[in-house]
């Protein structure tokens, strides 16, 4: 009988692994939670991003934008027909856009446009009046200001006129600065003319290249795979065909809808999962049908277009109902069923397009794959606030990319998103900017200074054992924080991306770790903190918080760019100052004087505060263990020259208070000694008494008898031998100090 192993028990686990939530809700950055998905759970994932480069909105744009830029080019002269023009623009703009947020009773009728402005111009001024304008229409502020600016410009352009000024100039300011209604008046009057499909492609082209510019500026990584609507035209065609012969669909008068009741009638099929209760929703109905839509053939209010018939002024492709173009929401479908299939894991989009573009896009989608879910997991974008307020291109109330870059980092945006949950609005403030994120970030950076230089004087310093094993209760407490500190941050991301959560893990992580360093002194096991460091900036890299290798510690670089490390370019530098020092080392030896000593001090100082500073390194003299030997850090410049100068300020500041002391003493002792001028026998005497003080005085000065002739009395002689003594005494010391300024 051969020898067997006893049979093995099979260990039971600890704790519960945590598993991955995700609750269908709002979110703010998709690509945080796809490096998530990626670089943390390992999931394999194909991005896939639609471009919508024809819709109501860019049609509309590209036309005005075009009639805008011909019209400015073809003038050439102020004139009173170019005014005109433009005022009766505005008139038409306060009536039809101001007049929405007005109350009824303040709504000008046409041709009392000018004379109710004055009026309304003052009412804008009243916070509560405005706040009930804003709740009219959402828009009020921002046609009320368009209305101001294009009424001062009409005033400008007529005071031009009645001087004569004519010219180009005049005539293109007064077009710029009330663009935002004059287009508008030309595309109502010439939109019919614009034909070129190419008009409203370049438009979107040229906002879709400055798009991924701005993405790769904040580290958001590409699409795998990047789809637009102009590209799959024949696709949409196909799929709207096939939806109307599934008995979902119909056609009206060139347009092809889709037919909500009876897909919501149908076994297996609901219409608006989403947001059932906004299937009545006429407001977000006609929105989502777009600016440039009639419904005139539509069966029911909730039926969307799959296919548009076009109108004069818009793009048009062929199609079995004629010539059209697509609704917006079928795109969306085609593009995605076409590079994904008939399932989707995750579909995401801001919030306010679940109803009705996502809840069309699953009804559509389903009625053509004949299929009860088409997608798993809806996961929305939340609305940016700003100061909270919301943050809208509409409303103009927005902050480029551009704009923020010039203020913050791509890692201090990245790190304010990440301290907010994802199931909530992006609230974006200078508090939190300067505040939170700027607090969190420095606390980081300083623990990760202090590591890396530990690390590296260990590293450089390699000794055989000293025959202590330097884990004690210390390390071992520190090594169990670790290993609770991975667990949290992995249930944190498990319950439903918790990235505010996961930071405070790493915060509370760094928080001991700094405790332990401070308090182990020449025990130290730097291996432990090691161990640690690496851990907290792979998973700050995992955020897109910078970019580098896995096992270094730090938050890595703030990008990676392609091409050879020039060596002399980032050597040189330090190597002058190497240079320096040991010629200046080198000189004082062979001097040999007796200041040499003393000069080579001062020399290690002035390397230390003076020549490394501006190369970001830092030289901290070290007691105890490393007596004589100082820890190198690697900081950034500015930070070191802003110590420095900050401790020379206040250096300054110090002796300039000392020195405003002395001088403030000095001049009390030489107003003392001043004092002293006067001889004791004349002190009582004029002038440096009233004359008629005293009548007479004994051999010393001494006053015997009132300016009335009476003799003193016994207190009034005692004062006056007193002040006397005093005087003496301050004489002899004013005869003392002339002799030695003499």
């Amino acid at each position: 009988m051969s020898v067997q192993q006893p049979a093995w028990k099979v260990p039971d686990p600890i704790a519960a692994e945590p598993v991955l939530k995700i609750y269908n809700s709002l979110t703010r950055t998709k690509d945080i939670l796809r490096r998530i998905m990626t670089d943390y759970f390992g999931y394999d994932v194909h991005f896939v991003m639609n471009v919508t480069d024809i819709d109501d909105k860019i049609i509309l744009r590209a036309r005005q934008n075009h009639l805008l830029e011909n019209f400015r080019a073809q003038t050439k002269l102020l004139s009173a027909e170019l005014v005109d023009q433009v005022l009766s623009a505005w008139r038409t703009h306060v009536r039809e856009k101001v007049g929405k947020g007005l109350p009824e009773a303040e709504r000008p009728r046409e041709g009392e446009e000018e004379s109710a402005w004055p009026r309304l111009a003052g009412l804008v001024q009243d916070k509560a009046w405005k706040q009930e304008c804003l709740k009219r229409d959402e828009k009020f502020d921002m046609y009320f200001s368009s209305a101001t600016r294009a009424l001062a410009a009409v005033h400008t352009a007529q005071s031009r006129l009645d001087k004569g000024d004519t010219g180009v100039d005049a005539a293109q300011q007064v077009i710029d600065d009330s663009k935002d209604i004059v287009a508008p008046a030309l595309d109502f009057q010439l939109s019919a003319t614009v034909t070129d499909p190419a008009i409203s492609r370049s438009l979107a082209a040229f906002w879709e290249g400055q798009f991924f510019k701005d993405m790769a500026r904040l580290r958001v990584r590409d699409p795998d795979t990047v789809t637009r609507v102009t590209e799959y035209v024949p696709e949409i065609v196909a799929f709207v065909e096939r939806i109307v012969k599934n008995g979902f669909g119909y056609e009206a008068e060139g347009s092809v809808y889709f037919d909500t009741r009876a897909f919501d009638n149908a076994d297996g099929h609901d219409y608006a999962k989403l947001e059932p209760w906004s299937k009545g929703n006429r407001d977000l109905l006609e929105d989502g049908e777009g600016a440039l839509s009639k419904k005139s053939g539509s069966r029911s209010a909730s039926d969307f277009a799959l296919w548009k018939a076009s109108r004069p002024g818009e793009p048009s492709w062929p199609s079995p109902w004629g010539q059209g173009r697509p609704g917006w929401h079928i795109e969306c479908s085609v593009m995605a069923s076409a590079v994904l299939g008939d399932n989707m894991d995750i579909h995401s989009g801001g919030i306010d397009l679940a109803f009705p573009h996502h809840d069309n896009e699953m009804a559509q989608s389903e009625a053509y794959h004949n299929c009860g879910s088409w997608v798993n997991y809806f996961i929305h974008t939340g609305h940016l606030h700003i100061e909270g307020l919301k943050m809208s291109k509409s409303l103009k109330n927005f902050i480029t990319i551009d704009e923020i870059l010039e203020k913050y980092t791509a890692r201090q945006l990245r790190l304010a998103f990440l301290t907010q949950l994802w199931n909530a609005k992006v609230d974006f403030s200078e508090s939190l900017m300067t505040g939170e994120v700027r607090g969190l970030e420095l606390t980081i950076n300083n623990f990760f200074t202090v590591v890396k230089a530990l690390v590296n004087q260990a590293h450089a310093e390699f000794t055989k054992s000293d025959g202590h094993h330097h884990y004690e209760a210390a390390e071992s407490e520190l090594t169990i924080n670790f290993y609770e500190s991975q667990s949290k941050f992995r249930a944190a991301l498990c319950d439903s991306f918790n990235t505010p959560a996961a930071l405070d893990v790493l915060r509370d992580l760094i928080s001991k770790t700094n405790v332990y360093i401070n308090s182990r002194g020449k025990n130290l096991n730097v291996g432990v903190v090691e161990n640690s460091a690496r851990w907290i900036g792979q998973m700050l890299r995992m955020f897109g918080l910078g970019e580098g290798e896995n096992q270094e510690i730090g938050w890595g670089q703030e990008g990676q760019e392609g091409g050879t490390i020039n060596r002399e370019e980032i050597l040189m530098p330090y190597l002058r100052q190497l240079s320096s020092f040991r010629d200046g080392v080198r000189r004082l030896a062979i001097e040999k004087s007796e200041s040499s000593l003393k000069n080579m001090l001062a020399l290690c100082d002035k390397l230390r505060d003076v020549d490394l500073i501006p190369l970001g390194v830092a030289l901290d003299d070290q007691e105890g263990k490393h007596y004589g030997k100082a820890l190198v850090k690697l900081v950034p410049p500015a930070d070191l020259i802003k110590v420095r100068d900050d401790k020379r300020a206040q250096a300054e500041a110090k002796a300039a208070k000392k020195a405003a002391a002395a001088e403030a003493e000095r001049l009390k002792r030489q107003q003392k000694l001043e004092k002293g001028r006067v001889p004791p026998e004349e002190y009582f005497k004029p002038p440096n008494v009233a004359e008629g003080t005293y009548s007479s005085w004994d051999d010393s000065g001494l006053p015997l008898t009132g300016g009335d002739g009476k003799e003193l009395s016994k207190n009034q002689t005692k004062k006056a031998q007193k002040d006397w003594t005093s005087q003496k005494k301050l004489h002899e010391e004013y005869i003392a100090w002339k002799k030695q300024t003499e």
